[in-house]
């Protein structure tokens, strides 16, 4: 029998095995994740999944696909909450360290599986919807300057990743205290950004 309560039902093993592979990145961490181990708990055979992914970055690309989706909401709806462009974009850097905190295995599959964009187009596609939120951000921010533009955005989303990678390590400590103050330090250090990008080098 399928395992997890027979989450597994004929015809819907790609999208039960993104589940499992979740999962299994969850509790032990996308390094040692197995295409095996997310088999054996659905109850199918080894082979099985094969059907679906020719290999492990296959899944692996699904999982950040469904990662992306995440993360856009994400962002979107904290940039909905504000009303000036550069509230918009400070309010998506703390939406950056919120998804790493709240979706560790996705925020996982996205920056920490060493996967080729190039050879998964699905994942090229899936980035777009992020990469248009923050563009658009930063081009209204810096008033369709495209130079200043890209400078601006590298520093924001360098130091919002940042600030996620050492709060999904521990850095900061555990519990939502530490996701919202987290979150508040990378909307701060974006509007400290904002607000002195002309010293940054195009």
């Amino acid at each position: 029998m399928p395992a997890k309560g027979a989450r597994y039902h004929h015809g819907d093993l790609r999208p039960a095995m993104v589940d499992a592979a979740v999962d299994v990145i969850a509790e032990r961490g996308v390094r040692d994740f197995s295409m095996a181990e997310a088999s054996r708990r659905l109850g199918v055979t080894t082979a099985a999944p094969y059907r679906h992914f020719a290999d492990r970055d296959e899944l692996l690309a699904a999982v950040a696909v469904r990662g992306l989706s995440v993360f856009a909401a994400m962002l979107s709806a904290a940039a909905d909450g504000a009303s000036a462009p550069d509230q918009r974009l400070a309010a998506m850097a703390g939406a950056y360290v919120r998804f790493a905190a709240t979706q560790r295995p996705l925020f996982a599959a996205l920056f920490s599986s060493g996967l080729d964009k190039s050879r998964h187009p699905e994942l090229q596609r899936a980035w777009e919807p992020v990469d248009a939120l923050l563009t658009t951000a930063v081009l209204e921010v810096c008033q369709g300057d495209e130079g200043a533009a890209d400078a601006l955005g590298d520093a924001i989303e360098a130091t919002a990743h940042g600030y996620a990678m050492l709060l999904t390590d521990g850095e900061y400590g555990d519990g939502q205290i530490a996701v919202d103050a987290t979150a508040d330090r990378a909307i701060a250090s974006a509007r400290a950004l904002i607000a002195g990008r002309a010293a940054l080098p195009s």
